[in-house]
């Protein structure tokens, strides 16, 4: 009996050695993120024709890439005034003048897989004749937008800048519950952070409304945190 059973051990080893083998698909990794080059942050360009530039992405699995970039009119880039996909790290493109434009690029591989997109970036085209340009609107800086922060206190922070580098910037800050904050915490405040107290559980919305000495006004997006 032991002698048979031996026999039939042996005879399955290689069958079961068999059915293991095989090779699997490599797994499809997204380009890595590109650093934006021109025009750089808050840039004021005196002509309306941009030549874009940006650094090239890789790609894990040494597919093709090619690049996504998407100018908007406002900083969360739901305005959308110009997409284009191009296969090189540079394309010029002719946009309207008197315009705050932000824009981001997004690298792309050969079977679809998209890298994580850029910083954005703002600056503005100089219309014919402009003495004064608006500010750009604030940029988050915290909490992140519809994050959970923790504490019954928070500091709202937020960065401000103008292409017009001699122009002082002040800001009105809206803080609330309502989804479209219209309470005015603060008024005309040189400073770029304000604290806030906050309840457990209550989610709160907020904008920054930037001004700059000339008066000229740019109207802050609506973020929001939940407190813990």
């Amino acid at each position: 009996m032991r002698k048979v059973i031996k026999t039939i051990t042996l005879f399955s080893l290689p069958l079961l050695v068999a059915c293991g083998g095989g090779s699997k698909e490599p797994v499809n990794e997204a380009p890595t993120t590109v650093n934006l080059v021109y025009p750089t942050q808050n840039l004021l360009c005196i002509e309306n024709g941009i030549p874009f530039d940006w650094s090239d992405a890789t790609d894990p699995n040494r597919d093709n890439i090619s690049y996504k970039i998407e100018i908007a009119k406002n900083r969360e880039l739901t305005n959308i005034a110009k997409t284009q996909t191009v296969s090189t790290s540079q394309v010029t493109i002719t946009l309207e003048k008197g315009v705050a434009y932000y824009w981001r690029i997004t690298a792309i591989d050969s079977k679809g897989k998209q890298g994580e997109p850029s910083s954005v970036f703002a600056f503005y085209t100089k219309g014919e004749g402009e003495s004064n340009i608006a500010p750009f609107t604030a940029e988050l800086v915290k909490p992140a937008d519809e994050s959970a922060v923790d504490g019954l206190t928070v500091t709202l922070e937020w960065k401000g800048a103008d292409s017009n580098t001699g122009d002082t910037l002040t800001y009105d800050v809206y803080f609330g519950e309502d989804a479209t904050p219209t309470i005015l915490k603060e008024e005309g405040i040189s400073t770029t952070n304000v604290e806030v107290s906050v309840e457990s559980g209550k989610t709160y919305y907020w904008k920054v409304n930037t001004i700059d000495n000339a008066g000229a006004k740019s109207i802050g997006q609506v973020w929001s945190f939940t407190g813990n």
